[in-house]
């Protein structure tokens, strides 16, 4: 991790949130150690709040307990799996109604999973073992503990090859530092529609979620393709692949081509750097690196299909520098041969980033199936909120743009191609 993305913090205020462990279970293994910017933010009254009206402050009190119990690194790496795992199904859990949701929070709400993670990565940096831990292996926990949790090490499907196998992704919440209540709508879907089927002519389609940080250092460590490309290759690859984020003001956007270029804007650790997409290296690629990809979504099929409250755009906008010229130039069309991107369809932050990354997988693997990027409208409050957690208008709002993504999830489904299908 870049050290500009950690800070020094007391104990007290940074490791866990406050009220998360009443016993002072886990605060015998409590030290000094360092957070993140993102974690830090814990401390404010409206993460707080979700935690415990949703009761998943218990659940990083639980966790931090556990860790302080482990007595080897084996049995710490235990405790980041199960806890991380229970944290994610728990989640997925709460929004789709399986089992009673704790405290008086909306059931369909990301965010108690956002502030118990981050509660979790907090108290595992800040954790003082019983051994010796160096820091490379803490960093290594902290990292299964955000693959486990976001449902990356449960994107798995049956063996039965009459399914047809549909990856979904979603974000994290972002933009904390201007209104910290901000919930992200992607990130919702992905948690409802996680296990859930869809209905096709030519079958049961089973969805299978997981959810991915506002965080640039993520995605340069390949965070994207270790959770996807095991979905591009083996015996059960996916069918169809779309990832989403919240996007424009009152619509959803299919967004056509994904750009190369990053543009640095502050992620939730307030870093950034305008640079090419880094690929990983030991990952399948297509060389040299092209300055653009493009979805292979049914977009407009999906455009005019009554999906939703909310119109759907088929955006094919882009912003390159043409071959030979150095000043940008907008495309309504899409970019033009030889040219470089700067912004895709989806801008120049991690939405277009993460949409460039798998259709990039897509192309190299030769898998020629449905995968794309699509931009859900901005979840804003009501506009006679005081500064509440939540309100009808935002819950509103929330419901149906999570209807609408199964909707349109539903038609990218329904209008592949039988030659899309990895059991045809």
């Amino acid at each position: 991790m870049s050290t500009s993305a950690l800070i020094a913090l007391p104990v007290a205020a940074a490791a866990l949130p406050a009220h998360a462990d009443p016993a002072g279970a886990g605060a015998a293994c409590r030290g000094a150690g360092e957070v993140t910017v993102e974690e830090a933010r814990l401390d404010g009254a409206v993460p707080q709040e979700i935690l415990r009206r949703s009761g998943f402050d218990g659940r990083v009190a639980d966790f931090a307990a556990a860790l302080c119990g482990a007595r080897n690194a084996q049995a710490a790496q235990a405790v980041v799996r199960h806890h991380g795992s229970r944290l994610w199904r728990a989640a997925v859990d709460r929004v789709q109604g399986h089992g009673r949701a704790t405290g008086d929070l909306s059931a369909g709400d990301d965010r108690p999973l956002y502030w118990a993670r981050l509660g979790m990565t907090a108290a595992l940096r800040t954790w003082e073992p019983h051994f010796e831990l160096g820091g490379d292996r803490r960093a290594d926990l902290v990292a299964a503990l955000e693959r486990w949790s976001r449902g990356h090490h449960e994107m798995r499907f049956p063996a039965d090859s009459g399914v047809i196998r549909v990856v979904v992704t979603g974000f994290d919440p972002f933009g904390l530092d201007n209104d910290i209540r901000q919930a992200n709508p992607s990130g919702a879907a992905a948690l409802a529609l996680d296990g859930t089927t869809i209905e096709t002519d030519a079958g049961t389609a089973l969805v299978r979620t997981a959810m991915f940080p506002v965080r640039w250092r993520d995605f340069t460590d390949g965070m994207v393709e270790q959770a996807l490309l095991p979905h591009y290759t083996g015996d059960r690859p996916a069918d169809v692949a779309v990832t989403v984020s919240q996007g424009r003001d009152g619509r959803f956007d299919l967004e056509a081509y994904n750009g190369a270029w990053r543009g640095g804007g502050a992620d939730n650790e307030m870093t950034g750097t305008a640079e090419q997409v880094p690929v990983p290296d030991g990952v399948p690629t297509v060389e040299p690196q092209p300055q653009w990809s493009e979805s292979t979504l049914p977009h407009r099929a999906i455009a005019a299909a009554a999906t939703g409250p909310f119109p759907v755009f088929d955006n094919t906008e882009v912003t390159e520098i043409p071959a030979g010229r150095t000043e940008p130039v907008v495309r309504p069309d899409g970019p033009t041969p030889g040219s470089r991107a700067v912004r895709g369809g989806g801008g120049d932050y991690l939405s277009n980033e993460i949409a460039y990354r798998n259709t990039l997988l897509r192309d190299a693997t030769g898998r020629d199936i449905p995968a794309g990027h699509v931009h859900t409208p901005i979840l804003r409050f009501g506009p006679h909120n005081a500064g509440a957690v939540t309100d009808p208008v935002f819950e509103r709002d929330r419901t149906r743009i999570v209807e609408q993504v199964d909707a349109i999830v539903a038609e990218a489904v329904a209008h592949r191609r039988p030659q899309d299908s990895a059991q045809s």
